[in-house]
């Protein structure tokens, strides 16, 4: 397998996030909202003003109705999916991401190909959702992505992070590249980019790359704001988007190991 040209996908939650990733030389964005809540699906008119700017990367965005880790979703918010599917594609979505199961944590075959069909042929990545499911089906659902017509699966190799689960993605990657790309995601940093890549043997990688996952990162103070509201003081939390110092550190990075 060829190691040329490793790329970058940045999951965001803002247009300053977004212009970062670029910036940071990445691939592509995934599209959010809610990143603190795993992401969810983003806001039609942040996709808009996005493509109206001089932005240049594929732009994926995420099909999730509701925070939440179980991924079974009811006809209603299915409907909602599709719906906001169909509105993000009217304004310029390129690919989306999605991922259901059953209440069994098998893959919701069902509600995965109403998903599909309503594509309209723009690519579709499975999300991390697959990493909730029977690693020892691993190879039998990656077969059952693929004939649905999944282009790409995230995954964590039923880990919490990439890291931990890089042996699973390195068997995933060796038996499945030539027709699905399977991209390790979750916990990459700057300071452990390089060994993922290494032991999967990728062809894409995902990573939020804010402050916290460059190696030189120190959290900073959080600030205080008076609220007039019953509770009295309320602690703010400070947003803390994609760095694009960071991204850029991940793409030189992963440039040096494609030309290996």
């Amino acid at each position: 397998m060829s190691r040329h040209d490793i790329k970058l996908e940045v999951c965001v939650d803002s247009l300053t996030s977004a212009f970062n990733a670029e910036a940071g030389g990445a691939a592509r964005i995934e599209l959010c909202s809610a990143l603190s809540e795993g992401g969810l699906t983003p806001t039609v008119g942040t996709l808009k003003v996005l493509k109206e700017l001089p932005f240049t990367l594929p732009v994926f965005c995420m099909l999730r109705p509701r925070r939440g880790t179980d991924f079974v979703y009811t006809e209603e918010e299915i409907q909602a999916t599709l719906t906001d599917m169909d509105l993000l594609r009217q304004h310029g979505a390129d690919g989306f991401v999605f991922g259901a199961l059953t209440t069994e944590r098998t893959i919701d075959v069902e509600k995965c190909r109403r998903i599909m069909q309503q594509s309209c042929g723009l690519p579709v990545t499975f999300h991390r959702a697959f990493d909730l499911t029977d690693p020892n089906q691993m190879h039998d659902n990656v077969e059952r992505l693929k004939e649905m017509g999944f282009k790409r699966l995230l995954s964590s190799g039923f880990r919490q992070t990439a890291a931990e689960g890089a042996d699973s993605l390195a068997q995933l990657i060796a038996k499945h590249h030539r027709d699905i790309t399977v991209m390790p995601g979750a916990g990459i940093k700057v300071c452990n980019v390089e060994e993922i890549l290494t032991n999967t043997r990728c062809m894409e990688f995902h990573a939020s790359a804010t402050e916290s996952a460059g190696e030189d990162y120190s959290m900073p103070h959080a600030t205080r704001m008076d609220c007039d509201v019953a509770m009295g003081k309320q602690d703010i939390d400070p947003y803390y988007g994609t760095n694009t110092n960071v991204v850029r550190k991940m793409v030189t990075i992963a440039n040096s190991m494609g030309s290996r």
